[in-house]
């Protein structure tokens, strides 16, 4: 290809090949190795850089103008190529535009409005075009060579293409084979240029950083979609020399995340991005949902009703030695005093799971369940009553010990369908959690005091096991949205604040990573996102970017951030110096809209109905008629405890071992009425009494 500055009046007219005494390249070789780097990328220069007294260029921002029809914009990543040598090379520096101006040679508006004779519709009246300009300021992305800083060089200006975007955000180093990290995000685009854009999976799940924040107008940022297509990603592309990696996410608004399971539609261009970046467009093949029961007992609280849907549906049911640990979720700190709190520790340390005796109680107690802590308290207070001298126990105060009472045995009451009187559990996989799996906890139908013990525990239960390194893999992902609500900036510190805070300040070291969403960042807790090494940016709210945490972005980056269409992001990473837009296919999943019209949610079941399904998870030749048979002489408690213990052991043979549970339970029949014997007549009258009746 023919090089414009093949007649370069500053070339010197030495012989090819000489140098100067200092040991710098000589002008002809500058020149030689620039052509050559012109005729290596295939391309012509689209702009030049400029700068002025006014609006000097600096180490870390540039100037340059292009032609008109140049594809530059806001958010267009650039390669300007320096002229003169730097140690032997020619500095190359990368940047992003960042702002965008059109110039003419006016002075005053006024200068136009006589030059058409006060009408817009004068064109032919001016006597020559005016000239316009275009200017665009950048922010440097990186130079090379990255010392000396300087600042940025007098040179051509070119559009990146797929090498140079990879250069200009680092992402060379970690997509080399043999030590490949990349999780692709999107694709940048600009003019008929295309490039995948990726991240670091050491920065996105660990260890060098971790953690991804994502924030955007509800409905319009996409941010939902934006998680479930990372997900797919890292799925795919995770490097198995990194270890296993699973997500746990909650699903905390409507159908949100109930379909993950269940294709969803996409077109040509969203099966193309799909295709560039290497992740197949399916939905995610191993999904496990979990979710307490109705206040009935009957159906699990969940819009992944349909029967159509069941087999991968487990319900989320706790017992005492399940919830005590974490009481403190659900007790307001205004009425549990430390005096509760003490009698509360003694109850955990003494009473659960321990063969309890004392002088003052008359057998000894194993306190296993709710039902049996009633029982305890029941005796313990009549015993006090009826001593008959003081009213303390053990330096507990009677009233003490009928408050403490009081709360916790109404946690199965405040929480009922998570927690059970009866101790039954069924809870999530701990220890067999599996490779590139999403456990969905579904929390969207049930009152914020369960939604935060579901938060607390699960969120604890995960870092226990990852600190002993036997959950089954090695990294999971916690997705929670709404964030505003659950870890806000301000108001009373709460337990879930307090968890997610722990995560989001230690749990990178554990493997233990946190994937969250809001509509405000500026309403959530700052070490929360502050500790978010990856940050996502969907179409935005204008008075959120009033706030001061974006005041480090242009106004022209503002205004395309409030404006920006369903499918893209700005992308902040900690390779990247300065903010990306991308565009990501849409999720090859059901949405939640769509999955609630495809499979309706399932009425209200009967007993039988309820056990049926529940049973058929486990063996598919479970029939009503069966379920109708067996347990048609039993109360629906007894039915709804079989059913728990037989989910509970997941039996071999479902069917046999439901029956046994009803061993030795054979109901009372009434006896049948013996027919009475006639009643004797109180007096015999003659047969021809008139008056005999």
């Amino acid at each position: 290809m023919s090089s414009p500055y093949r007649d370069d009046p500053h070339a010197s007219n030495g012989p090819s090949g000489a140098s100067r005494r200092d040991g710098a390249p000589h002008a002809d070789e500058a020149l030689d190795a620039r052509r050559s780097t012109l005729d290596a990328h295939g391309t012509t220069p689209l702009g030049r850089i400029v700068a002025t007294e006014r609006r000097p260029n600096t180490a870390f921002e540039f100037h340059f103008w292009t032609a008109l029809d140049a594809p530059v914009g806001v958010g267009t990543i650039v390669r300007v190529q320096g002229s003169t040598p730097i140690d032997g090379a020619l500095p190359q520096v990368y940047g992003v535009v960042t702002e965008g101006f059109a110039y003419t040679d006016l002075q005053t508006p006024l200068h136009d409005v006589l030059g058409f004779d006060g009408s817009p519709a004068g064109a032919s009246w001016h006597a020559t075009e005016r000239a316009e300009i275009r200017l665009y300021t950048a922010a440097v992305l990186r130079q090379l060579p990255e010392e000396p800083l300087q600042p940025v060089p007098m040179g051509e200006v070119f559009l990146a293409d797929d090498a140079d975007v990879a250069v200009a955000l680092r992402m060379d180093g970690y997509l080399q084979e043999g030590s490949r990290t990349a999780i692709p995000v999107g694709v940048y685009r600009a003019g008929p240029m295309e490039s995948p854009v990726y991240l670091d999976a050491d920065f996105l799940v660990g260890p060098e950083a971790a953690h991804l924040n994502i924030s955007g107008v509800s409905g319009l940022a996409t941010k939902t979609s934006a998680v479930e297509w990372l997900l797919a990603s890292l799925f795919a592309h995770f490097p198995e020399s990194r270890g296993s990696v699973a997500a746990v996410c909650f699903n905390v608004k409507g159908p949100d995340l109930l379909f993950l399971d269940q294709p969803g539609t996409l077109d040509a261009q969203d099966e193309a991005l799909y295709a560039r970046l290497g992740v197949p467009a399916r939905p995610f093949e191993k999904v496990r949902y979990f979710a307490p029961y109705t206040a009935k007992g009957f159906s699990l609280a969940t819009l992944r009703s349909h029967d159509d849907l069941q087999e991968n549906v487990r319900p989320l049911t706790w017992g005492l030695n399940e919830v005590l640990q974490y009481a403190e979720v659900l007790l307001n700190k205004d009425d549990v005093d430390a005096k509760a709190d003490a009698l509360i520790d003694f109850i955990t340390e003494r009473v659960v799971n321990k063969a309890f005796t004392d002088p003052l109680l008359r057998k000894t107690y194993t306190v296993t369940t709710f039902a049996e802590l009633e029982e305890w308290f029941k005796d313990l207070l009549i015993a006090i009553e009826g001593r008959g001298a003081g009213d303390t126990w053990r330096t507990h105060h009677v009233a003490t010990i009928r408050k403490v009472r009081n709360r916790l045995v109404n946690i199965a009451l405040r929480c009922q369908g998570l927690v059970t009187d009866g101790g039954a559990v069924s809870d999530l996989p701990w220890g067999t959690f599996e490779d590139r799996t999403v456990y969905v906890v579904d929390v969207a139908n049930l009152e914020e005091d369960a939604q935060d013990l579901i938060f607390a525990r699960v969120v604890s239960k995960l870092r226990e096991h990852l600190e002993r390194r036997d959950l089954g893999v090695r990294h999971v992902v916690v997705f929670v949205d709404e964030l505003n609500k659950y870890a806000p900036g301000d108001g009373q510190e709460t337990y879930v604040r307090k968890m997610l805070l722990d995560i989001s300040e230690r749990g990178r070291y554990l493997g233990l990573v946190l994937f969250g969403a809001q509509q405000f960042r500026s309403q959530v807790h700052r070490r929360v996102v502050g500790n978010a090494g990856t940050a996502l940016y969907g179409r935005m709210d204008a008075d959120e970017l009033a706030t001061p945490g974006y005041a480090v972005l242009s106004p022209a980056v503002k205004t395309k951030l409030a404006t920006l269409a369903k499918g893209q992001l700005m992308v902040r990473h900690p390779h990247f110096t300065q903010p990306v837009f991308v565009r990501f296919p849409r999720p090859a999943v059901l949405t939640g809209r769509a999955g609630v019209e495809r499979f309706p949610q399932a009425a209200e079941p009967t007993v039988e109905a309820a056990v049926t399904r529940s049973l058929r998870t486990l063996d598919r030749g479970v029939t009503l008629a069966w379920v109708q048979e067996v347990t048609a002489l039993h109360e629906p408690r007894e039915v709804l405890a079989a059913r728990d213990r037989t989910l509970m052991a997941r039996p071999d043979d479902v069917r046999a071992f439901f029956r046994a549970q009803f061993r030795g339970r054979v109901p009372t029949r009434a006896a049948a009425p013996s027919a009475a014997p006639p009643a004797a007549p109180l007096r015999v009258v003659p047969a021809d009494d008139p008056y005999g009746f």
